[in-house]
């Protein structure tokens, strides 16, 4: 563990490496202001970003975090989308598109050469040698 200040409120707290550097409080009301906005995009799928931005007081590199994460969603109606970072169409949530998801998951499979399986040989010592019978 290590002691760091909250990027937030400045406090000092045990920073366990993981998630971005907020103490416990902070991370509680950036939760809460989560929900709030996850209820508010709900109730009102056509709203855009900055109305969502305002009425939830959230900022909007945040709202565009959650949306990366795939933490929230918007639907087909929404006007908001973000770009797909791969070839840059238009997504409603998480970072690539679903044929990119796809394609990359097929370069994935054909990274590692497949296993063949294992044949034995003979030996060609085995074919030329004598054999006796014992009588």
């Amino acid at each position: 563990m290590e002691v760091t200040n909250c990027k937030a409120c400045g406090n000092l707290f045990n920073y366990e490496g993981t998630g971005p550097r907020l103490c416990p409080n902070c991370r509680k009301k950036l939760e809460e202001k989560f929900q709030d906005t996850k209820e508010y995009v709900r109730a009102n799928p056509t709203a855009n970003i900055n109305q969502i931005s305002e009425e939830c007081k959230v900022s909007i590199p945040q709202i565009k975090r959650w949306v990366r994460e795939e933490r929230l969603a918007f639907t087909e109606a929404s006007p908001i989308g973000l770009e797909c970072e791969r070839c840059g169409k238009m997504i409603k949530t998480g970072r690539f598109c679903n044929e990119c998801k796809k394609a990359m998951e097929n370069q994935f499979d054909n990274m590692y050469e497949k296993e063949k399986p294992v044949v034995p040989k003979k030996k060609e010592k085995d074919k030329e040698r004598m054999r006796f019978f014992d009588k």
